[in-house]
């Protein structure tokens, strides 16, 4: 199974669970994970990443071929997901938000193009106010995930050097 990754994981990760500084082999996993072809995502997460003025920021800085561009196959799934977001009952504050700019819009869109599962923190909701990667993942047929059970799928173990 081969994983794309919302920058939500990244700076949750950063933040709260897998600090540079105590979890370092979070980081070492990922990049491990990447040169396997198992893990990666996309530039318009990789800009948001890089806005950051921090070890985050550095490190997606350094791995710019962990970041896809947006290709052809992708560009197929526009108008399907475009139309599934106008054809709902979201806001128009939503929809105008989520649009072909929008990192959401297109790892959802790559995802499908590629067969990938998309790796969010982002849940479910019946709410109109935004659309949600699982709602627009469940609209396309996109698998979809945590961390965390990334994570256990892919049988990794963060333990501590003896």
């Amino acid at each position: 199974m081969t994983y794309l990754l919302d920058s939500n994981v990244f700076i949750q990760a950063k933040n709260l669970y897998y600090g540079f500084d105590f979890a370092p082999g979070f980081w070492s996993w990922l990049n491990m994970a990447f040169e396997q072809s198992q893990i990666h995502s996309i530039t318009a997460v990789r800009n948001e990443l890089v806005q950051g003025n921090d070890e985050l920021g550095a490190w997606a800085r350094a791995r710019k071929d962990f970041f896809q561009e947006i290709d052809a196959p992708t560009t197929r799934y526009f108008t399907e997901l475009s139309t599934w977001v106008y054809n709902n009952n979201f806001t128009q504050v939503a929809r105008d938000s989520f649009t072909a700019s929008h990192a959401d819009f297109l790892l959802v869109t790559y995802a499908r193009a590629h067969n990938l599962t998309l790796v969010t923190h982002e849940t479910f909701s019946r709410g109109v106010n935004r659309v949600k990667i699982p709602n627009a993942c469940q609209a396309l047929g996109v698998e979809y995930t945590n961390t965390f059970d990334m994570l256990r799928q892919s049988q990794v173990r963060l333990v501590l050097s003896e």
